[in-house]
């Protein structure tokens, strides 16, 4: 046989299999422990950059489940997905990371919107972690929130925090805050929610107690956070997020991640493992970019000033 006749076999065959891996549908299945805008923001993200890399159509079989919030639900739900057999897991929120992992360890995983993989033990190590799990970490920066918080109460003493106890995500936010807030010279009250019919106790029992209530980026918080807002107005307590989706709903402010852009910056890691990289090769991710949220209307509620410093470097300012 001729070289270029060999040549010409080889490039024919590249040609199929190129054909092939892009006529391939590909099924994403993504759950969440609940629903909220951060987090439907994160899905809405990931499928964007899917689309973007010719992932939709019949090309693209996109589901989506939420556990409501209750971890017993985000354990049914990962057993039933690994049943379903699909290419990869795209799990939001540490719960359903958590059950995801539990549930395979050969089908890929990818999480967002985790605090703290290590803490969940999701992964051993964020570089190159092995096995089938990696993802993206939206550690939160809570010394610049803290400090936001001081430009509009500069004798800030005291800071409530209401969080789930039984959220692995929440507990590591709550000890990385007491111990930023120690450097500070800030006093940290926590309150306990294990269930979002929970929150508006826990929001009451930190009225009297503090200068300020903080909402973490704990699910079980933000799925019921207008019961923390309607406390703050009716006590005159400022209300301040770790998110800046909580500010749209209520919050005074919040300096934090556009949780879009994390969709699609975890969908980026979906598409390297589709194209063919192993998850336990890729490091965890660290979020990046933040944005500064304000809501006047909600600080002339709970009776405090914006700050015209704050104002100014506001990126969104909801009317």
């Amino acid at each position: 046989m001729k070289l270029s006749s060999i040549f010409k076999s080889a490039l024919m065959s590249t040609l199929l299999v190129s054909s092939a891996l892009q006529a391939k549908s590909v099924y994403i299945a993504t759950t969440a422990i609940v629903e909220h805008p951060a987090l439907d923001a994160v899905r809405d993200g990931v499928k964007q950059v899917l689309n973007d890399n010719g992932y939709s159509g019949d090309k693209l079989k996109f589901t989506y489940e939420s556990a409501q919030g209750k971890p017993d639900i985000a354990s049914q739900i990962a057993r039933k997905l690994v049943g379903d057999k699909p290419d990869i897991i795209v799990a939001i929120a540490t719960p359903s990371a958590q059950s995801a992992a539990t549930a395979t360890k050969t089908i890929p995983i990818v999480f967002s919107a985790v605090t703290d993989p290590l803490a969940a033990k999701l992964v051993p190590k964020l570089e190159q972690p092995g096995g089938n799990v990696t993802g993206l970490s939206d550690m939160a920066n809570l010394k610049e929130h803290f400090t936001l918080i001081k430009k509009f109460i500069p004798n800030l003493k005291t800071i409530g925090i209401p969080y789930n106890p039984g959220e692995a995500n929440a507990v590591s936010m709550l000890d990385s805050a007491k111990e930023v807030a120690k450097e500070m010279g800030i006093k940290i009250v926590e309150a306990a929610a294990p269930k979002s019919s929970d929150v508006m106790i826990a929001a009451k029992q930190l009225v009297g107690k503090v200068d300020a209530i903080y909402c973490p980026i704990d699910n079980t918080i933000i799925s019921a956070v207008e019961s923390v807002v309607k406390v703050g107005i009716d006590a005159q307590v400022p209300v301040f997020a770790g998110d800046t989706g909580t500010v749209e709903r209520g919050a005074i402010a919040a300096v934090g991640y556009n949780y879009f852009d994390l969709g699609r910056q975890t969908g980026d890691i979906v598409v390297r493992i589709l194209k063919g990289e192993k998850p336990g090769s890729i490091d965890v991710k660290m979020a990046k970019g933040t944005d500064l949220y304000v809501n006047p209307k909600m600080a002339k509620r709970m009776g405090i000033e914006i700050p015209k410093a704050v104002l100014e470097k506001a990126t969104k300012i909801i009317k």
